[in-house]
């Protein structure tokens, strides 16, 4: 598929009809924004806008407005096809705090290609029940040497409540948890996404962050997905293209963080 059609159903999919189990969707005219379900777990964001000239110095700051009344602080990703061509840089200038930005890449699942002919070889689980999520926790916890409670919580929650849209995949090394992922496959969408791909220091170079990509690769296969998506790091890009992953853009991360009273 021509990559402007693949730009334009992204966006389609992934950005102005995609629903996630632990937010709420609201839609404006202006903008797509997700909110957490219960109040104090987790921030809200914004994933599309639709501004020009005329509108989006005002539609900021209403945005603004509408997350400090909730008292949240919210991220606004900015994709680089975005309209007005210098939103992030006005972001900016109210106050937002600009992350790295991320290659938005996808690989489109027609063809057979090296992750759907790979043989899984190393010992990859497949996690189905919230209590064996204390694999991930050790992972992820050693990775970014920070508490990542809330991840696993809400990975439990979407085990246990909407178990047919995420697959949760652990990787093993003599029995020990060593690197983790997961796919996220949205209601009615072409596309899933993938997230973590999180390996301890100590064993990558091994092959696991890509045979953890085959093995979600090609469980989307089998249930009929067309794409892969995925947000990439500058460290997972390469690996990515590697297996024919395309960047489609590139997205910032534009962060309003509430005062606390």
């Amino acid at each position: 598929m021509p990559a402007q059609n693949i730009v334009e159903l992204f966006t389609h999919d992934q950005r102005l009809a995609v629903r996630y189990p632990d937010t709420r969707r609201e839609v404006t005219p202006t903008v797509v924004r997700h909110l957490p379900l219960v109040a104090g777990q987790g921030d809200g964001s914004i994933i599309y806008s639709r501004l020009d000239e005329t509108n989006v110095e005002a539609e900021i700051q209403t945005q603004i407005d509408y997350f400090e009344n909730l008292g949240l602080s919210f991220e606004w990703k900015v994709y680089d096809y975005d309209r007005p061509a210098d939103l992030k840089e006005r972001l900016a200038a109210f106050g937002f705090a600009l992350e790295e930005a991320e290659a938005i890449m996808v690989l489109e699942l027609a063809e057979t290609g090296p992750l759907l002919s790979q043989t899984i070889q190393p010992d990859i689980r497949r996690l189905t029940a919230p209590e064996q999520l204390a694999d991930v926790l050790v992972v992820e916890q050693a990775v970014w040497d920070s508490d990542q409670q809330w991840l696993v919580d809400y990975l439990g929650d979407c085990l246990s409540g909407t178990p047919e849209q995420m697959s949760v995949y652990v990787a093993y090394v003599e029995a020990q948890p060593v690197s983790a992922a997961w796919i996220y496959f949205p209601p009615d969408s072409q596309f899933a996404s993938l997230w973590g791909g999180s390996t301890l220091a100590e064993f990558r170079g091994r092959g696991l962050y890509s045979a953890l990509l085959a093995v979600r690769a090609q469980e989307a296969k089998r249930r009929g997905i067309n794409y892969l998506t995925v947000d990439a790091s500058p460290m997972s890009r390469p690996i990515l293209e590697k297996f024919g992953f395309e960047v489609i853009a590139e997205a910032t991360p534009c962060k309003w963080m509430v005062q606390p009273e």
